[in-house]
């Protein structure tokens, strides 16, 4: 009788996990039917498969944007977690992984958005060629602004959970951490080393952009944050510019696999509907909360993403299989981590 009941309660916990993963992923599941299905119209099985690899590739290297995203999202009011949710999903989609790279195109052949849009979907190999012909510029940017992020992080001398202490404990990072303007310091080195191998000051602009752009939303979100809550603007500002530091690489990746923006875009923007439904599952359920080091292993994955960004600006051959594994990697080993700190806890209760 014992038995029966304990498998009735297993059974009752299971159906509510599944319960809350189908309602916090229904319209990411819905959104991907959709997707696929279209990828068939347009192509075939072959699209179909694309678009089933671009989704599972843009997942994989942007899983710790979803931990970042919901560890800043805790720190923002519920108007505007909401309108994240509203907003930010269709900026994602459509946004990033489609009108954002033609933007740039736009600029860098000097065409207008309209003859860059035919571009795209009449000429997509010159589209291809245009977009590959300013990726140098767009890792330089994605590189120093995801490297602030990190580094904004590991010199938080207000942390209090420490993950790898052979780093984070020790007497260098903590008294590193003590300098006010350490991220910026470290950051212009990198920047000037840069410049040094580059001999190209396109790429030296670009790079401190990603740097400026990360300090102004820094510097006015803690002139506007109240009592610890984020400021709503500036937190959906950084949310935004974050998801597309990510997006460069999964977006200029996805063309060794089509030259089909629409199948490009319904790949990409499936993995990134996945990706925001993640994020509010974790705000949701207090995942951080958990699984203490979860936080610690994105940041790492984040550093490791912006070293690959900058190596790509000099070797081109570097696979997106690679970046998403480390990532991946890095991620486990903490939630792992997690687990076996969570367990030694209770047992020495």
């Amino acid at each position: 009788m014992r038995n029966f009941f304990t498998y009735i309660k297993l059974l009752t916990i299971n159906l509510n996990i599944e319960e809350i993963v189908l309602k916090d992923f229904r319209s990411s599941i819905v959104f991907a039917v959709v997707g696929l299905v279209l990828g068939y119209y347009i192509g075939g099985l072959n699209a179909l498969y694309i678009v089933a690899l671009l989704a599972i590739l843009e997942v994989s290297l942007s899983f710790d944007n979803a931990v970042v995203n919901a560890k800043i999202l805790e720190t923002m009011e519920s108007k505007w977690q909401q309108r994240f949710i509203t907003f930010g999903i269709p900026i994602a989609v459509f946004g990033m992984r489609f009108l954002f790279p033609i933007i740039i195109v736009a600029i860098a052949s000097g065409s207008g958005l309209i003859d860059t849009f035919n571009m795209a979907v009449y000429d997509p190999h010159k589209y291809e060629i245009t977009l590959t012909s300013v990726e140098k510029l767009i890792f330089a940017f994605g590189a120093s602004f995801l490297l602030m992020v990190f580094l904004s992080f590991i010199f938080d001398n207000d942390r209090e959970e420490k993950w790898i202490h052979i780093i984070e404990k020790s007497n260098i990072v903590d008294k590193m951490g003590k300098l006010s303007s350490i991220n910026m310091i470290i950051t212009t080195i990198v920047g000037l080393v840069l410049i040094y191998l580059s001999h190209d000051y396109k790429i030296a602009l670009a790079y401190f952009l990603g740097v400026l752009l990360y300090s102004i939303i820094s510097s006015l979100d803690d002139i506007l944050n109240i009592n610890g809550v984020r400021n709503g603007v500036m937190g959906f500002l950084y949310l935004e510019v974050l998801d597309a530091s990510f997006s460069f690489d999964g977006v200029i990746g996805a063309f060794a696999l089509s030259s089909d923006i629409f199948i490009i875009m319904l790949g990409l923007g499936i993995g990134a509907m996945f990706v925001r439904s993640l994020t509010l599952y974790m705000l949701k359920e207090k995942t951080l909360a958990v699984y203490r080091y979860l936080e610690h292993g994105a940041h790492y994955a984040i550093f490791i993403l912006s070293i690959i960004m900058l190596v790509k600006i000099f070797i081109k051959d570097v696979s997106e299989i690679i970046v998403g594994g480390v990532g991946a990697m890095f991620i486990l080993v903490a939630t792992l981590h997690s687990i076996h700190e969570n367990k030694k806890e209770l047992k020495n209760q």
